[in-house]
């Protein structure tokens, strides 16, 4: 008998949909930092910086420090017309 997809325990009615929601905010995050990583590489090597390749390698998606990984989430899409936020302005300051 083949059980892949399915739970075979009592739950109480509602708790089968939590159970993957880590899974899915991690995979949002990764998604979320690896786009905004390879914007901020391309935006670098742009600017003329010496990004190397080796130095980018290194670069992990998984940086989760500033994400509160309790709450509610949203994954409403928000209206952007390039797809993602504005990377920040390399003259700011970091007040701005």
């Amino acid at each position: 008998m083949q059980r892949a997809g399915q739970l075979y325990q009592c739950y109480q009615d509602g708790v089968e949909d939590q159970l993957g929601a880590p899974d899915l905010v991690l995979n949002a995050l990764a998604l979320f930092n690896t786009r905004y990583i390879d914007a901020a590489v391309n935006q670098l090597r742009s600017d003329s910086f010496d990004v190397r390749d080796e130095g980018v390698a290194r670069l992990s998606p998984f940086v989760r420090h500033r994400i509160n990984m309790l709450g509610r989430y949203s994954f409403q899409l928000p209206n952007l017309p390039s797809g993602l936020r504005p990377l920040r302005d390399k003259d700011a300051t970091d007040d701005e």
